[in-house]
């Protein structure tokens, strides 16, 4: 059974921003301290997009301050940490170390108003 998980509503997401969240339940089971995983959710048009926050590469994750995703240029996603570069409708990087990898996206639906994420399995 996979699970939905409400982010955020449609109006809180504006053209240019990004809203992180949490994604419940993603705590590694055997390290308490772990920290769960996180997600990012942002307009690509006026299409909703939400992947892991997590670079392909070594798992860190993308932003370097919070809401801070985009390249320079404002075209690209990119690493922080390594400079990647990913592609934002279908997450492909095209530049950096993981060239070819891809962020792992999330479904997401509109819901009763709200923006939902379908939780990784």
């Amino acid at each position: 059974m996979s699970l939905w998980q409400p982010v955020c509503t449609r109006q809180t997401v504006q053209a240019g921003e990004f809203f992180e969240f949490s994604l419940a339940g993603t705590k590694p089971e055997n390290h308490a301290d772990a920290l769960p995983l996180t997600g990012f959710l942002f307009l690509d048009g006026d299409t909703p997009r939400t992947y892991v926050n997590k670079c392909p590469h070594m798992g860190v994750e993308l932003n370097w301050m919070p809401g801070r995703f985009m390249d320079i240029d404002n075209l690209f996603l990119q690493c922080s940490t390594h400079g990647a570069l990913f592609k934002p409708g279908d997450g492909e990087c095209i530049a950096g170390p993981c060239q070819g990898d891809v962020l792992t996206a999330l479904e997401v639906r509109e819901h009763q108003g709200r923006l939902e994420v379908r939780l990784p399995e």
